[in-house]
């Protein structure tokens, strides 16, 4: 790890440097406030011994400086000065430095402060390193709040996979593969991401998360990567509230682009976790659950919203279904209890 010393008093500053490096630290000096300033700026070490007096720039402006900067403003500050007093450690604190040592100082004193700041510099990279990790899986695929939440308190988040139960959405386009053999390929790209982004857009507002796009289709979950008490409802809700948005939104396409949506909707365990390997890997849900859902989709027609009766017995006090009995899906031994959703009941 790196540890800048600024400290004008050459005896002083090489003291640090010697005390600094058997503790196997690389240690880069400066010798006036703005020197110090600009090595910080542009070497970024992992700690800054700052010494207060000093020529040019004095360690309270240097640090204020520091801390102001979003590239400098997580660096602990270890701040060294003669001062002794009240004032002087509070003034010092209020421009943002993380520790205060008074000269003379103890060469065991120092070495203890520099390792408590340095695993604490650690710990915050640390945790940094694992929020970006979390925006850069996320961000993409779930509405901001949620992120944000995640954010908050990263441990919320278990990345690798783990057994839990979701409610699996699948959205398809009905009439998609004939309309893509009569329209020139740049303008079926256009509408197809028109009713994506209709669809990704209510899923978003529901909390759900986008799980991938397949073709003219959208996977979604809900209960993941946060937990939700209503998700089978969030489901259930997202899949009618495009519906509705269906009418008003086909008035900006041309006739012969109005498609329906059809969806498939089930609710119950399923391995969630990063998949795919260390270099490419993407957040989603497999088990017998998912493909229930995509099969419910399959099955659907018409704007028809499908439900499972895992997911029925979760929701059934919010809207009124159809009860279309058992179907048999493919790949599957049993038939499935299947009820198709009419309306929500508000």
């Amino acid at each position: 790890m790196k540890v800048l010393v600024a400290e004008d008093n050459p005896e002083m500053r090489q003291l640090a440097r010697d005390i600094l490096k058997t503790m196997g630290l690389e240690v880069i000096t400066a010798y006036d406030g703005p020197s110090a300033l600009m090595t910080a700026q542009t070497q970024y070490p992992d700690l800054v011994v700052l010494d207060i007096d000093m020529p040019g720039m004095n360690g309270y402006e240097v640090c204020a400086r520091l801390k102001s900067g979003p590239d400098t403003a997580q660096i602990p500050v270890l701040m060294l000065t003669a001062q002794s007093d009240v004032d002087h450690r509070v003034h010092g604190l209020e421009v943002g430095a993380d520790d205060y040592l008074s000269k003379p100082y103890s060469p065991r004193e120092l070495v203890a402060r520099v390792e408590t700041r340095l695993r604490a510099k650690s710990a915050s990279d640390d945790l940094r390193e694992r929020q970006q990790i979390l925006r850069e899986t996320f961000e993409r695929f779930v509405h901001a709040s949620v992120v944000e939440q995640m954010l908050r308190d990263p441990g919320q988040v278990k990345l690798g996979g783990r057994l839990q139960e979701v409610t699996v959405l699948f959205a398809d386009l009905e009439g998609f593969t004939a309309l893509s053999e009569v329209t020139p390929p740049e303008e079926l790209l256009s509408i197809l991401n028109s009713y994506h982004n209709l669809i990704v857009s209510l899923i978003l507002q529901q909390n759900g998360t986008i799980d991938k796009f397949l073709g003219d289709g959208v996977m979604a979950l809900f209960n993941t990567p946060l937990e939700q008490d209503n998700h089978a409802l969030y489901a259930v809700e997202t899949a009618v509230m495009i519906r509705e948005a269906l009418t008003e939104f086909h008035q900006t396409l041309a006739p012969t682009y109005r498609m329906g949506i059809n969806f498939g909707i089930h609710t119950g365990m399923a391995v969630v976790g990063n998949v795919g390997t260390d270099r490419i890997m993407d957040f989603t849900a497999v088990g017998d659950t998912v493909n229930l859902a995509s099969r419910l989709q399959g099955l659907s027609h018409n704007n028809q919203i499908l439900i499972s009766h895992a997911t029925y017995e979760r929701v059934k006090d919010y809207l009124t279904v159809h009860p279309i009995g058992e179907l048999h899906v493919k790949n599957r031994v049993e038939a499935v209890n299947t009820y198709e959703v009419l309306e929500l009941i508000r």
